[in-house]
């Protein structure tokens, strides 16, 4: 072999590595603004129940999570621009969304509530005539407080980002909000600026707003991804991984009924 066929052929193992590292890669979206599911620490690292699954369901699969941060109302058009290969970040698994989209098997399953100062005297949504409440935008809680809510009186405030719901109810610049009840929980309730607030009404768990729970959402026709993630949900679901995870976050079982 000439020295040239020899560099030719080290220039050949290391495009075909370079493609193999390349491949381990799973580019997953989240919205970082989502605690317990999806926050940062102190010092700027994803964390939260979501980037946990993330991570243990790329471990089953042999590859390597690299989280990419999104403005929730742009998380399905920037899948689909191929920005990223997964959203990972507590989305619902609605037929909407299903039309556009496809989902992995749920792998949780959490009501929303309503949360508003306490002593607040609720009804129905007649009830809250009047108030602003602030909705993460492109959220399944918009939808549904634009649906319930809105009609009978209330003033919907969609925000970019749910913990600026939270800014501006501290701020007196909104009543309250529409939730996942878990999140508000950790986001919000337990803080010191959330002490004067709490949950009002049923947990909401309506299917033609919240759909059948939360998936990992990707692009269509991605049938050997979607089979890969499922048997990762599946496996770290029966071999103790998911509870594990859970545990950290929940003192309950979040895959739900």
């Amino acid at each position: 072999m000439t020295l040239r066929m020899l560099n030719m052929a080290l220039i050949a193992v290391g495009s075909t590595l370079a493609l193999t590292v390349q491949a381990a890669d799973l580019k997953v979206a989240i919205d970082p603004t989502y605690e317990p599911f999806t926050y940062k620490t102190a010092d700027g690292k994803p964390t939260g129940f979501d980037v946990d699954i993330a991570n243990a369901i790329c471990a089953e699969m042999k590859r390597n999570c690299v989280f990419v941060e999104q403005v929730w109302d742009s998380m399905i058009p920037g899948l689909q621009a191929r920005k990223y290969d997964v959203v990972v970040s507590s989305l619902s698994i609605t037929e909407e969304r299903k039309r556009v989209i496809d989902f992995s098997d749920r792998y949780y399953k959490t009501p929303s509530a309503i949360v508003v100062k306490k002593g607040t005297v609720y009804a129905n949504p007649a009830s809250l005539k009047g108030k602003r409440i602030g909705v993460l935008k492109g959220s399944t809680q918009e939808k549904w407080a634009m649906g319930e809510l809105k009609p009978a009186g209330v003033t919907v405030v969609p925000y970019e980002a749910q913990d600026q719901v939270y800014l501006d109810i501290k701020a007196g610049r909104l009543d309250g909000t529409v939730a996942d009840k878990v999140e508000v929980h950790g986001g919000f309730l337990r803080k010191p600026e959330g002490k004067d607030y709490a949950y009002v009404g049923p947990d909401q768990y309506e299917t033609k707003y919240y759909g059948d729970g939360i998936g990992i959402g990707m692009r269509k026709g991605q049938k050997d991804l979607k089979d890969q993630i499922n048997k990762a949900i599946k496996t770290i679901r029966s071999n103790g991984t998911y509870n594990q995870i859970a545990k950290k976050y929940f003192d309950f079982d979040p895959y739900g009924n």
